[in-house]
């Protein structure tokens, strides 16, 4: 049983199992003597450390504060030395400025003059950058000293001595930077170098002059781009550079106020070798005393330099101004610039043209005034264009102020030139012959002119502007034409109606027929086949003025001739049969006849005078023959027999001699003349036999 249990598997792993666990067992009693004895180990060690510790402590902050003063004393070194840097820039800058400084004297030639101008504004740009890098770094330098000092003094990472030392360091900068800085852009060459630049600047500027003014016919846009140009582009480029060096140093009111004094002076004197003498002359008072022909001359020249003001000598101050100005303060001077140098010399011009249009509304005036409005409409796009800016409201205010007075001038003067046709306010009487009088020669030509291509249009816009300004602008308004017609059409009535004022003052009704027909005859006449008649177009006036021409021609045949047809008249003698009767009554109506014939005659001759219308002339000749010479022949044939015992007498052709000799100019007819002359010798002598 014994052998059994010896040999059972079972058995034997468990006596195995049981050794194993009693060696673990053992082996954890040693392990566990071996960790008391570590624990202890540990404990003596830690407090060694602890130890330590609390000796290391203090060399950790000490190391902490010098890696803090070591980081400020680095950002405090590093603008020290870029500062340095700075200095010796500033020190080579200068020793390079004076050498330019030196040959730009010397510089004769002129593009070579400009080109080391250039480069001498150049140099004073980087001195100018320079003492502003320096400005900035030694506050930058300042900054970062003070904070050292500042730490020092708090954690006292170093010894007094040498803080002390740091702070009178820190001290000595900041008065360097308050006075040596200062002194570098006030005082030191950068000052002289500006003021240099200051006359460079005044020197270029009155060497871009305006060349040829008023030269030529200034229709060539090539001429007019070239006069509208002032300077070289090398010339523009020194004075840009310049003009940008000194805005740069804070000298932009200085170099202003040389551009604004030097370019009016040169605009001014440009327009000065114009004569412009008139324009000393402006009051309304002064102008009304001026004689005409000198006035008129002035507004001619007005117009003239006015436009050359405009297109060329503004134009080119203008572009300058552009040039020279445009990239400071993002194109903000420049405009106001312009305007300063415009203002001045464009107030005297207007001062003018406001006197003009101010003075006296005298008749011979409308045609200039309409000169100058007409000038100003054409010149308006491109005035606006140049003074378009803020700045130039003003001038473009009184430019409009302008046209408005010459507008208001206008229509006034045209109007109380029909209210003084219609008053009849030449205040004299009608013309003694019955001719054309002045004032409706003076009228015609007047509005002959007025309707022509050169003032027809800027009438019209003139009455339609001002009709516009009165009823406002949502109306509806005649064409610029037909507001023309309308006005002249009134002008025209008051001149019909001055003529039948001045009619009705003859005592002598053919003197009166005579002075109708020949004025209506010479209205229609001269408006005929001319603007102004086709203005007032051929069926207005042949019915309003050659109607009555007409009408007048016959009722002077009628009045002059007719009267004396009466005598020629042969039915009363048809009814008488006593023979010496009828030659008694015939020698009578042949003496009557005679005798207001020649009286007619030399009324023609001395007091009676048809215009110098050859057409005229020739209705009236053969209206007169057809009236007259045929009864006086038929008279004449009829008791030929009694007449041939008149001693002188006239034969139906002598009788259509002398009508043709009263209806021809004073060169011809002297057969007529010497006719009638034998009719006035002869009266005297006439006798008529009784028997």
């Amino acid at each position: 049983m014994d052998q059994r249990s010896e040999d059972d598997p079972i058995l034997i792993k468990l006596q195995t199992a049981c050794s194993d666990l009693k060696t673990l067992l053992k082996s954890s009693a040693n392990m566990d003597s071996t960790y008391q004895k570590m624990d202890e180990n540990f404990e003596s060690i830690l407090e060694d450390l602890n130890m330590a510790s609390r000796r290391v402590a203090p060399l950790q902050s000490l190391s902490i504060a010098t890696k803090a003063l070591n980081t400020r004393i680095n950002r405090a070194i590093s603008p020290a030395l870029s500062l340095l840097e700075s200095f010796k820039l500033f020190e080579c800058l200068q020793q390079k400025l004076l050498e330019i400084a030196s040959k730009l004297i010397a510089e004769k030639e002129s593009t070579e003059r400009l080109e080391r101008l250039i480069e001498y504004v150049d140099c004073v740009n980087k001195l100018n950058e320079s003492i502003h890098s320096i400005s900035q770094e030694s506050e930058s330098a300042i900054q970062k000293l003070q904070e050292v000092v500042e730490f020092l003094s708090r954690t006292k990472a170093t010894d007094h001595y040498r803080t002390i030392r740091l702070r009178e360091t820190l001290n000595t900068l900041k008065a360097l930077y308050e006075t040596e800085v200062d002194s570098m852009k006030f005082d030191g060459l950068l000052d002289e170098a500006l003021l240099n630049l200051q006359d460079e600047c005044e020197s270029l500027l009155q060497k871009l002059r305006h060349q040829n003014l008023g030269e030529g016919n200034g229709n060539d846009k090539s001429e007019i781009e070239v006069k509208n140009t002032l300077g070289s582009d090398l010339e523009i480029a020194v004075l840009r550079k310049i003009s940008e060096s000194l805005a740069a140093n804070d000298c932009l009111d200085i170099c202003i106020d040389i551009f604004v004094k030097v370019r009016y002076r040169r605009a001014a004197k440009a327009l000065m070798r114009l004569s412009p003498d008139y324009l000393r002359t402006y009051t309304p008072e002064e102008i009304d005393q001026m004689e005409w022909e000198s006035l008129e001359t002035a507004i001619a020249l007005w117009i003239q330099h006015f436009e050359l003001a405009v297109k060329v000598v503004f134009v080119s101050e203008k572009n300058l101004c552009k040039r020279v100005l445009g990239n400071i303060m993002g194109g903000m001077v420049w405009p106001e610039c312009f305007i300063k140098i415009a203002d001045k010399i464009m107030a005297v011009f207007f001062r003018f043209g406001e006197g003009v249009a101010r003075s006296n509304k005298e008749p011979q005036k409308l045609f200039k005034l309409l000169d100058m409005f007409d000038s100003l409409e054409k010149l308006k796009p491109e005035f606006s264009e140049i003074f378009e800016c803020e700045s130039g409201a003003d001038i473009c205010s009184r430019f409009r102020e302008l046209e408005k007075l010459l507008v208001h001038a206008s229509t006034r003067v045209f109007w109380e030139f029909g209210l003084q046709i219609e008053g009849n306010s030449d205040g004299l009487p009608p013309p003694k012959d019955g001719s054309v009088p002045k004032l409706v020669r003076y009228a015609i030509n007047y509005l002959k002119n007025l309707a022509t291509d050169s003032y027809s249009a800027p009438m019209a816009k003139a009455l339609k502007t001002e009709q516009l300004w009165k009823v406002g602008i949502l109306s509806n308004l005649e064409n610029d034409q037909d507001l023309l017609k309308d006005a002249i059409s009134n002008v025209m009535e008051a001149i019909k109606r001055n003529i039948e004022s001045k009619k009705c003052r003859y005592k002598d009704k053919v003197l009166a027929q005579i002075f109708a027909m020949n004025t209506y005859w010479y209205i229609y006449m001269r408006t005929r086949n001319v603007e102004l008649g086709k203005l007032l177009g051929e069926p207005y006036m042949k019915k309003r003025y050659r109607q009555v021409a007409e009408e007048s021609a016959y009722l002077y045949q009628k009045q002059a001739w007719g009267s004396l047809i009466k005598f020629l008249d042969i039915e009363e003698m048809k009814k008488m049969n006593n023979k010496d009767g009828i030659g008694a009554l015939v020698r009578d109506k042949m003496e009557a006849f005679l005798v207001g014939f020649e009286e007619m005659c030399q009324r023609h001759k001395n007091t009676y005078n048809i215009v110098s219308d050859a057409d005229l002339r020739d209705q009236m000749r053969q209206a007169s023959v057809r009236l007259i010479v045929p009864a006086y022949s038929e008279f004449f044939d009829t008791y030929s027999s009694l007449l041939l015992q008149v001693k002188s007498h006239l034969s139906p052709d002598t009788i259509e001699g002398l009508l043709v000799q009263i209806f021809e100019d004073d060169d011809q007819g002297t057969d007529g003349k010497s006719e009638l002359a034998r009719l006035q010798s002869s009266r005297s002598e006439r006798r008529f036999p009784t028997s």
